[in-house]
């Protein structure tokens, strides 16, 4: 009799959950269309600044969510996307920008990349050819004897054996 009482509330619980974990679909916070695609177009370029990786559009960080109605603060004031670009850079750095510019101070981002496989392919092959060039380790004569000794299945006649 328990188990059919626990069962036929098991059977209730499931049938109500859907009910309570209903999804609420989220409202887009520009009723313009077009402004919410700038918006979102613009905030995947931007980084987000206390995120792994992630543009602004992509991260739900408090800051990436004041970064983004900074950006549609922006275009509804008739900013263009250069001008919204130019003040989080004025603010924040070029860090903001998912593609750093091409200038003087990160140089070593751009071409550093390229430069350590250059260099770390130059070591390999350096490497490799110095070992092939460094000679073979030859065995003495007494080294060869004791091999051919272990292999024929002779005892091994060494001091170093009998210690």
């Amino acid at each position: 009799m328990r188990v059919d009482l626990m069962r036929r509330l098991a059977l209730v619980f499931a049938l109500l959950m859907p009910l309570v974990a209903s999804a609420g679909e989220a409202e887009p916070l520009a009723h313009d269309q077009a402004l919410e695609e700038r918006v979102m177009q613009l905030s995947r370029s931007l980084r987000c600044l206390v995120c792994q990786n992630q543009s602004i559009a992509e991260s739900n960080a408090p800051l990436a969510i004041d970064l983004r109605n900074q950006v549609r603060e922006q275009f509804l004031a008739g900013k263009d996307e250069q001008a919204v670009v130019d003040y989080l850079v004025a603010r924040y750095g070029d860090f903001v920008l998912y593609l750093p510019p091409f200038k003087g101070v990160t140089l070593l981002l751009w071409i550093g990349p390229g430069l350590l496989l250059i260099a770390g392919a130059g070591w390999l092959g350096w490497r490799l050819r110095k070992r092939a060039s460094e000679p073979a380790h030859k065995l003495t004569a007494e080294e060869h004897a004791r091999a051919m000794a272990l292999l024929e299945g002779g005892a091994d006649t060494s001091e170093e054996s009998r210690s």
